[in-house]
């Protein structure tokens, strides 16, 4: 049996596009494989032919990573989860986090960890080093503990820490160009309730705090707005409170945080001049935000995320973080850059896995955002100089400028990763032009 195929009424695949609209593309065919078999004998197929592969998956990377004009793949059939137990929990790659955090919460388990939007494919939440936010605590691709890669040549090869260990070491964030994940063993917890806890506070004396309050609190993060001096601090604990009202949660997401930020933001477009002032506006509404919350694991993580933007994050390592931050404010003042969505800064453990960005060293983790429609390239380019100067590492799947020349002087085991891909995949089946820019393959 072969792979589900998709296309419009004439025969004809329907252009691909990613949440924000900045990456569009036209593949030659969209399959979607509904068995291990079946994904294995679609990959052989493709590679024989000399055909691009490439993954998709929810469409939450900012950056062409699945651009192709051959066969992509989609993983939206190869869901769900097998089976949990003794704190370890077997799925399909294509399974996404929302469903997933719930699926766990009803068989008494959570993910150790999770980023505040649930509306990834777990595929590509490990593939790019995706994470949420805890000094002791890493991305989600450390959580996995075995998985099954479908290789250029459509074999299911196993491994894991003991099984194939440097295969594992490396593609755990790999872009997808080593192979299709197919199946994943992660660590998961019992199920826990988490107290979270947002305040405003001033941004000079957040910085000071930070180390602190990091060190103090299972997740720390907070976001800072531009044109202005406060933060929003989001503090997160287990506890064992009673849970919060879901209705009264959920109508201060929509209100505050996508309601009035969407208008916002849609004046702010129409009129530049206006963006400090808009800025001021949102740091206004913080004070209404500051509020207490209580839930299960998988819903104290995410937020609804309504309102559309572009992004680019930064992984620093953690001591350099708060001047990181201070030259970017002053950077966006002196240049009148047009900005008024907010900064997010969070905290990630670092790892043994070769190309992700915490590699070696615990770190902090500066995103900056731009609203959809209004400029972004000069701040994208401004910030990057700062946080590169600070020893930054982009994150995978957010926008940024770096080719193989500057990213390779920042990973130790780059050259490790790049022997092992071309043994993996010589003819460059798993490359498109963006990897091929990133990795000089």
């Amino acid at each position: 049996m072969s792979a589900e195929k998709s296309s419009a009424p004439s025969g004809k695949v329907k252009p691909w596009r990613n949440w924000s609209g900045a990456v569009r593309f036209q593949p030659r065919q969209l399959l979607r494989p509904r068995s291990l078999p079946q994904l294995q004998a679609t990959v052989r197929a493709a590679s024989a032919a000399g055909e691009s592969i490439r993954v998709a998956g929810s469409g939450h990377s900012f950056v062409p990573l699945v651009q192709t004009d051959g066969t992509l793949l989609s993983l939206c059939n190869l869901t769900g989860l097998e089976s949990v137990e003794n704190g370890r929990a077997r799925l399909w790659a294509g399974t996404q986090l929302k469903p997933l955090g719930e699926e766990l919460a009803l068989r008494g388990w959570g993910m150790l960890n999770l980023g505040d939007i649930n509306k990834q494919a777990l595929a590509g939440a490990v593939a790019t080093g995706t994470h949420g936010t805890g000094l002791r605590l890493g991305s989600i691709s450390t959580q996995v503990q075995a998985m099954t890669l479908v290789t250029a040549d459509g074999e299911a090869v196993e491994c894991s820490a003991t099984q194939e260990p440097e295969l594992f070491a490396a593609s755990r964030v790999a872009l997808g160009a080593l192979g299709v994940m197919a199946r994943f063993d992660i660590e998961v917890a019992p199920t826990y309730k988490l107290k979270l806890v947002k305040q405003a506070m001033d941004l000079d004396e957040c910085l000071a705090a930070a180390p602190t309050l990091a060190a103090q609190h299972r997740h720390f993060e907070f976001y800072w707005v531009p044109y202005t001096r406060r933060t929003l601090v989001k503090l997160m604990d287990p506890t064992d409170e009673p849970e919060s009202s879901r209705r009264s949660t959920a109508a201060l997401e929509m209100v505050l945080e996508n309601g009035a930020l969407s208008a916002i933001s849609r004046y702010a477009r129409m009129r530049p001049s206006a963006v400090p002032a808009m800025a001021r506006l949102i740091a206004s509404t913080l004070k209404h935000d500051t509020s207490t919350m209580v839930a299960n694991c998988h819903r104290a993580f995410s937020s609804v995320r309504l309102v559309h933007f572009q992004e680019m994050e930064y992984e620093l390592p953690a001591e350099r973080g708060p001047e990181a931050l201070r030259e970017l404010a002053e950077f966006i003042e002196k240049k009148k850059v047009p900005v008024h969505f907010p900064v997010e800064y969070r905290y990630v453990k670092g790892d043994d896995i070769w190309l992700s960005p915490f590699y070696g060293r615990d770190t902090a983790s500066i995103s900056v955002h731009q609203y959809v429609g209004m400029p972004h390239e000069a701040y994208f380019r401004g910030a990057e100089a700062i946080f590169l100067n600070h020893g930054g590492r982009p994150h995978w799947g957010k926008m940024h400028y770096l080719g193989a020349a500057e990213l390779s002087r920042r990973y130790p085991r780059w050259d490790d990763f790049a022997a092992l891909r071309r043994r993996m995949d010589p003819k460059g089946v798993f490359l498109n032009p963006l990897l091929r820019h990133m990795l000089g393959a």
